[in-house]
């Protein structure tokens, strides 16, 4: 008996610790910018956003106040991506995301790109990566390919895999950084001054497995 209520509160404890992350990332555990915040999202519709593929627009939708792709029942056919019509250069983007599907099925990932940009129907940029095996990396999508590992030492503790998480990408001049759950995963410095330092956001989900995607609470404040 003992045995067992130690093993439900130390569960129970464990799921406290993990939301209390996820509280504290979103609430101001990192330094807080002093410019303004401005929603991505209005939580009914994808106005301010389009697909790079126009036939791509059935295949994100909003449901509850979040933004989804994928049903979890078919395989994603092909990445997908959905982006800001406005660009932008030095700011903080914050968001909830929530990634689920079948690892059996096929690949199972996802990622928000950022100083991005769309030519001849592909998406180009950095992107923070989501998904096992690519946790907190920033990679540079039909460019350069990975460009640095997340750091899971402390992250794996909390990290909920087909659960709400939050993301925190902070851009400033050349410096990249990536936090989820208010862990820091990725602290990067662009050497290459070809790279664009302004662009667009935008949400992905990768072709492969059953899977399913979700976004909410996007908010960017401008640096």
């Amino acid at each position: 008996m003992k045995t067992t209520t130690t093993k439900v509160l130390t569960k129970s404890r464990a799921a406290s610790l993990a939301v209390a992350a996820l509280f504290l990332s979103l609430s101001g555990v990192n330094a807080q910018p002093s410019g303004k915040s401005i929603s991505l999202f209005d939580g009914k519709t994808l106005t301010g956003w389009k697909t790079v593929d126009p036939a791509h627009e059935k295949l994100w939708f909003v449901a509850d106040s979040v933004i989804r792709s994928g049903d979890g029942v078919s395989k994603i056919p092909e990445n997908t991506y959905l982006y800001t019509t406005k660009e932008y250069g030095d700011f903080e983007f914050r968001c909830l995301f929530r990634l689920s599907g079948d690892p059996a099925t096929g690949m199972i990932n996802s990622g928000i790109q950022y100083r991005s940009l769309v030519k001849e129907g592909k998406m180009i940029g950095y992107q923070a990566d989501i998904g096992n095996g690519y946790w907190g990396d920033i990679y540079d999508e039909h460019r350069r390919g990975k460009l640095v590992g997340g750091d899971l030492s402390t992250l794996r503790h909390l990290l909920r895999e087909d659960g709400w998480n939050s993301y925190i990408i902070r851009c400033k001049g050349n410096r990249h950084e990536l936090y989820i759950n208010g862990v820091k995963t990725c602290d990067y410095i662009e050497k290459d001054p070809s790279i664009p330092k302004k662009g667009i956001i935008a949400v992905q989900i990768h072709s492969g497995g059953v899977a399913q995607v979700e976004f909410r609470d996007l908010t960017l404040t401008e640096l």
